[in-house]
């Protein structure tokens, strides 16, 4: 068995401080929404544009930020995006305190919140290629995978109780605190990290603004990755409240058996992001591309069979556990080479850029299988995003697109 391998301490308190947001979010997972119908009322429309509008407008926010973000001391980026959030979540408990919380403040606080996990996204990738020597970033990155897997598995069945002992904002305020001590966590991290260079300091060009996809675009290996991890986050994505309405409406599942079908199978990720360095050691990284990339594909369309009952409970627990177990082996290795492939003025823009596109994807792809499911049902919309799904992975890299730094595959288990 691989011992396991130190990364330094540097490492262990940003892994630290990701762990704790993590965690945070995961008990918070669903909370505007969630306060929206209980505090606010809400109708459908409402919580739809809650939940599409928000992180689209944070995704046109944060492409002014990318520059910022690049141009800057990566740390302190981090440590002002974290309380940035925790500054907006913690006005929607001061707010419901004093009964002054409105719908625009929760449309305000979720585009915030989006355009700010964005931008300390970009900015942390970029930290983690100057504070992880290479051949350790596939570790890192899948130690980020593991830790992001388990906090969505634990964090909302202990969140919904949570909410029913202690009332609707509670999840909230945790969610909130979870920022501030990432911010400590980050903030205790030593070290002088490297400046940008004096030449990159002040990017004048309105072209610095869209340097990130011209990057992607220009590179075959990372344009055709990008292209196929868009539409697969879109059209899974896009199944969640189709199923909500199949399963909770149409099928009669208890709201307990809901949350369990989705909390359940996450266990799977702690399982591909820990098999993510042996395997593409074993096999290369282009096999992983091809062969994980497809497997990602071909699950989805399971969800068209699930009926009531015990049987498809087990129905969708399986499904979604095949495609977390290979979406958390495919996303650090995907992860590793992106870092890999982009020079480091170019990171934080190109991170920036590949969190956008997935964005709009996932926004327009639950757009049109709603209106889908609104004509026709939502076993129908379900039906077309599996049979598309089986598409993509026309879309994965050919081999002489990733070849480059492919690390050779071993004989003997690592």
């Amino acid at each position: 068995m691989m011992a396991r391998r130190a990364l330094g301490r540097q490492f262990g308190w940003l892994w630290a401080a990701y762990a704790v947001s993590a965690y945070g979010s995961g008990l918070g997972f669903g909370a505007l929404p969630l306060i929206a119908v209980l505090v606010l009322h809400a109708g459908p429309a409402e919580v739809s544009a809650l939940s599409a509008v928000g992180p689209a407008v944070g995704a046109l926010i944060a492409v002014p930020l990318a520059p910022w973000v690049e141009f800057r001391r990566k740390r302190p980026v981090m440590i002002a995006m974290d309380l940035t959030r925790f500054g907006a979540m913690a006005t929607i408990p001061v707010a419901y305190a004093f009964g002054r919380l409105g719908f625009v403040q929760l449309l305000t606080v979720s585009a915030v919140v989006a355009a700010a996990k964005i931008a300390f996204n970009a900015a942390g990738g970029a930290y983690l290629k100057t504070l992880v020597r290479p051949e350790n970033l596939l570790v890192a990155n899948a130690r980020f995978e593991s830790t992001n897997w388990s906090s969505i598995a634990v964090g909302p069945p202990l969140g919904g109780a949570a909410i029913g002992l202690f009332g609707p904002v509670t999840t909230v305020v945790a969610d909130a605190l979870s920022y501030l001590l990432s911010a400590l966590g980050i903030t205790a991290i030593r070290g002088r990290e490297e400046a940008p260079q004096a030449s990159e300091k002040s990017p004048v060009r309105a072209g610095a603004l869209l340097d990130g996809w011209r990057h992607i675009m220009g590179d075959p290996g990372l344009r055709a990755l990008y292209l196929n991890n868009m539409l697969v986050s879109g059209l899974i994505m896009a199944t969640e409240p189709l199923l909500a309405v199949l399963l909770l409406r149409q099928l009669g599942f208890p709201p307990w058996q809901y949350a369990l079908a989705f909390a359940a199978p996450c266990f799977g990720g702690l399982i591909g992001s820990r098999l993510a360095h042996r395997v593409v050691t074993r096999h290369g990284r282009h096999r992983v591309f091809r062969i994980v990339g497809t497997l990602r594909a071909v699950w989805l369309i399971g969800l068209v069979f699930v009926r009531p009952g015990v049987v498809g409970l087990v129905t969708v627990m399986a499904v979604e556990l095949a495609i977390i177990i290979n979406m958390s082996l495919y996303t650090p290795v995907l992860a590793t080479y992106r870092l890999e492939r982009t020079p480091k003025h170019l990171v934080a823009r190109t991170l920036t850029a590949w969190s956008i596109g997935q964005q709009a994807s996932i926004a327009v792809c639950t757009a049109l299988g709603g209106l889908l499911a609104d004509v026709t049902g939502p076993r129908t919309a379900l039906t077309a995003a599996g049979l598309l799904i089986l598409a993509t992975p026309l879309l994965l890299p050919r081999r002489e697109q990733t070849l480059q730094h492919e690390p050779q595959p071993s004989l003997s288990p690592s």
